[in-house]
Order: structure tokens, then C-alpha cells, then sequence
């Protein structure tokens, strides 16, 4: 089995915060993760029967919609989920070939294709089902939070962030060092109260989910009519008038 590496002090732990709040569920986040993935670190990312009843394939991001509450209380919200990227990932520990590896120096989990075998352990041993085998290449693959692009130095300082963070177009997707507490990523999760998706389980995950906010309270009081327009009624018989 494969073993996790030693924390390097002071190294990055990169990784996602998303804004429940904020993403309305469009899935642009997941296009653009399939079009950036399909010719890069981990093409090609296989579809079959894209446009029939049933449809496969690989996709590293997806949207699951759910109504949360009751009566006056209850909204639609979009829950995005793709690999969390996690401190003591199961999907590693559990690989008897070593193709999938969590790096020291920033925390990314990655699958090595080369050395795959196929056999989906780390997809059982996942308990939030962010790995997708491709029957095509009979390989596992996975979120690789773009690190093809990431650090690309031929790419603007700007464009240097995942897909799916850089076609957001509500701004609910965030990247950043998560393990730097003075990093905007870290303060917007202490701001906002972030949760890490089931702590429970052991496993650290790094990404970070902001809650929706409490809608605002609307007053009891029935709002005052407004008072008769006489001016504008009076002008447009004018001009009904005039017009004949």
C-alpha cells in the first residue's frame, strides 16, 4: 500500500473554498473543468452516449441540487463536489501501486496513470465519491486542481487558478493556501463560518464549504399604497385626447 508523505513545515495545502451561498448551480464550473482537463494533465476524459438516454463519462466536477428546509424557510441549494484534496486521504493509503500519491510540498492528490492498474480500490475507499474511472483508458482519474495550470508561468498571475475557479461566474469558487491562515482563502472561511465536508470520518479534508446565510427577515407590516398618480392620468388623457 502506499504511504502518505511527511508534512514538510511550512508547505502549501492548496485547495477549494465554494460559497453555497452564491452558486446558483449553472454548472460552468464543471464544463469548464472538462474542457481544460480533456487535452491536459489527465486527457483524454472519456464520454460515451453524450447526446442518448444514458450518458457516461468522466467529469472531475459535479452539481447536485437540493431543496434544505421547510415552508418560508426552505431554498433550492447547489452543491458542488469534486476531490477535497484530503490531509490523510483513504483513496492513497489503500493504492497497492503507488499511482495515487498526495505531494508534500502542496498537498494536491494526484494519479499517476502509468502506474494504474485499475483495480478502483481508492474509488471504494473514497467516502465522497470524487474519483472517476475511465472505461476507455482503464485508469483512474480525478480533480487535479489544474496543476497544469496552476503553475504555468506562461499563463497572466491571474489565469493561475483552477478551471473551475476561473468560469465562476458568481464568484462562489475560491483557491488559495488553506493552510496559511493569513491567505484570503483562509479568512474568508473564518469569516463566513466554513465546514469541512464530514470531519467525522478521519480523513482532513482540505476544501472548505461556506454555508448559505440566513435570509433576511421581512417586516410583518404591509407596506403603504401608493398615493393615485392624478398628474399622470391627467396627462395621458391629454394625450388620448389630442391623438384622435
Amino acid at each position: 500500500m502506499t504511504s502518505l508523505p511527511d508534512r514538510i513545515p511550512g508547505a502549501r495545502k492548496l485547495g477549494l473554498v465554494i460559497d453555497l451561498d452564491t452558486c446558483v448551480g449553472c454548472h460552468a464550473c464543471a464544463v469548464n473543468c472538462k474542457e481544460w482537463n480533456a487535452s491536459g494533465h489527465s486527457a483524454p476524459l472519456t464520454d460515451r452516449d453524450a447526446y442518448h438516454e444514458a450518458p457516461d463519462g468522466v467529469w472531475f466536477n459535479r452539481i447536485h441540487s437540493y431543496e434544505a428546509g421547510e415552508g418560508d424557510n426552505c431554498r433550492t441549494v447547489h452543491f458542488p463536489r469534486s476531490c477535497l484534496h484530503c490531509e490523510t486521504p483513504a483513496c492513497v493509503t489503500v493504492c497497492p501501486t503507488g499511482a495515487s500519491y498526495k505531494r508534500a510540498e502542496d498537498g494536491i492528490v494526484l494519479v499517476d496513470a502509468s502506474m494504474c492498474i485499475g483495480c478502483k480500490l481508492c474509488s471504494w475507499a473514497c467516502p465522497y465519491g470524487a474519483r472517476e474511472f475511465d472505461v476507455d483508458q482503464g485508469v483512474m482519474k480525478k480533480c487535479t486542481l489544474c496543476v497544469d495550470r496552476i503553475y504555468n508561468e506562461n499563463l497572466p498571475e491571474r489565469d493561475r487558478v483552477p478551471a473551475c475557479v476561473a468560469t465562476c461566474p458568481t464568484h462562489a469558487r475560491h483557491f488559495g493556501d488553506l493552510g496559511d491562515p493569513e491567505s484570503d482563502v483562509s479568512k474568508l472561511v473564518a469569516a463566513r463560518g466554513g465546514f469541512a465536508l464530514m470531519p467525522e470520518l478521519g480523513y482532513a479534508p482540505v476544501n472548505r464549504y461556506l454555508p448559505p446565510r440566513k435570509p433576511a427577515k421581512t417586516s410583518a407590516t404591509p407596506a403603504p399604497k401608493a398615493a393615485p398618480d392624478v398628474a399622470g392620468a391627467l396627462l395621458r388623457w391629454i394625450d388620448r385626447a389630442l391623438s384622435r
